[in-house]
C-alpha cells in the first residue's frame, strides 16, 4: 500500500507540473488556460495557406481545384512575363506584333492571332499558320480552314461563333511541325488567350496542338474519342482538317469526334 501511495504521489507531482495546481470542483476559473500545444499565429493565418495542400505542402496553382480552370491556365505563364497583367485580347494582339520571340517572328509576313467571337464557348486550337494565314493574318483560311467551317456547320456552328487560333502564331518554314522551344517561347500567348476569352470547351485539331498542352507525346489515336481534363476546362482532340485532305478515311472518325463535341457543348452551355 505503502509503495502505491508514493507512485500516485509521484504521478499527481507530474501533473501538476505539466498542468499546474488543480482546483476543486466547480471551482470558478480565474483564468483561462493555455492550450498545452498553442501553435504559432502565422501557423493559421488563411493568407499562409493559400496554394497549400491538406499537409501544408505548396501547390501548383495550375493544380488547385480550388481556383478556376482559367486562373489555373493563366499560371503557367512564367512569372515576370509582360503578358501576365495584360488585360485585353488588344493589348496580347499589340504585344505579338511588336515581339520577336523566336526566329519565326522574325520572317512573318503577319502574326496570325486568332478570329471569331472574342466571348466564345468553343475554342479552337491548331498548331501553326500555313502560308494563307500567313499572308492573311488571319487562322485557317486556305483549303484547310474551308474544310473547318464545313465541319462547324455540320455540328450547327458558324465561324463567327466560336474562337480560333493556333499554338504558334508565326508560320514555320514549309508547314514543318513546330519544334519544341518554339512551343515553348508562343504558348503562354495562347494560354492568356483562353484566360482572357474564358471558353467553356477546347478543341484541338491534331496531334501537335493536342500534345502541347496536355503535356504528352501521344499518337492521334491516343489522343482521340476521349475528352481530357485541361486544368478544369474539356478538352477534345481530333484530326486537322488539312489531315482529312490527304486521308479522306479519317473523316468518319472526325464526325464521331464532332458529335462529341456537340452533345458536351449543349450539355455545359446550351440553357
Amino acid at each position: 500500500m505503502r509503495e502505491l501511495l508514493r507512485d500516485l504521489r509521484s504521478a499527481l507531482e507530474h501533473e501538476h507540473a505539466l498542468f499546474g495546481p488543480y482546483l476543486p470542483l466547480g471551482a470558478p476559473l480565474t483564468k483561462p488556460r493555455a492550450p498545452l500545444f498553442s501553435p504559432p499565429p502565422s501557423a493559421v493565418d488563411p493568407d499562409d495557406m493559400a496554394n497549400q495542400d491538406l499537409f501544408g505542402n505548396e501547390m501548383d496553382p495550375a493544380e488547385d481545384p480550388s481556383l478556376s480552370p482559367y486562373e489555373r491556365i493563366e499560371a503557367l505563364i512564367p512569372a515576370g512575363s509582360p503578358i501576365r497583367p495584360m488585360d485585353s485580347l488588344q493589348a496580347l494582339t499589340d504585344y505579338v506584333a511588336n515581339t520577336v520571340l523566336i526566329p519565326l517572328d522574325e520572317n512573318r509576313i503577319n502574326p496570325v492571332m486568332g478570329v471569331g467571337d472574342p466571348e466564345a464557348d468553343l475554342m479552337i486550337i491548331g498548331e501553326a499558320p500555313g502560308a494563307d494565314e500567313d499572308r492573311t493574318g488571319e487562322p485557317f483560311t486556305g483549303r484547310a480552314g474551308q474544310l473547318l467551317n464545313k465541319i462547324l456547320e455540320a455540328i450547327n456552328f458558324k465561324r463567327e461563333e466560336v474562337y480560333i487560333t493556333n499554338i504558334l502564331k508565326s508560320r514555320p518554314p514549309n508547314n514543318r511541325d513546330p519544334l519544341p522551344a518554339e512551343v515553348e517561347a508562343h504558348i503562354p500567348i495562347l494560354y492568356k488567350q483562353i484566360a482572357l476569352i474564358r471558353p467553356k470547351i477546347v478543341l484541338c485539331v491534331g496531334k501537335t496542338a493536342g500534345n502541347s498542352l496536355l503535356g504528352r507525346r501521344s499518337s492521334l489515336g491516343a489522343l482521340r474519342d476521349r475528352w481530357h481534363d485541361y486544368h478544369g476546362l474539356p478538352l477534345l482532340v481530333t484530326y486537322h482538317p488539312a489531315a482529312l485532305l490527304r486521308n479522306a478515311q479519317w473523316k468518319r472518325p472526325t464526325w464521331e469526334d464532332m458529335k462529341l463535341l456537340r452533345t458536351k457543348y449543349d450539355q455545359l452551355v446550351t440553357p
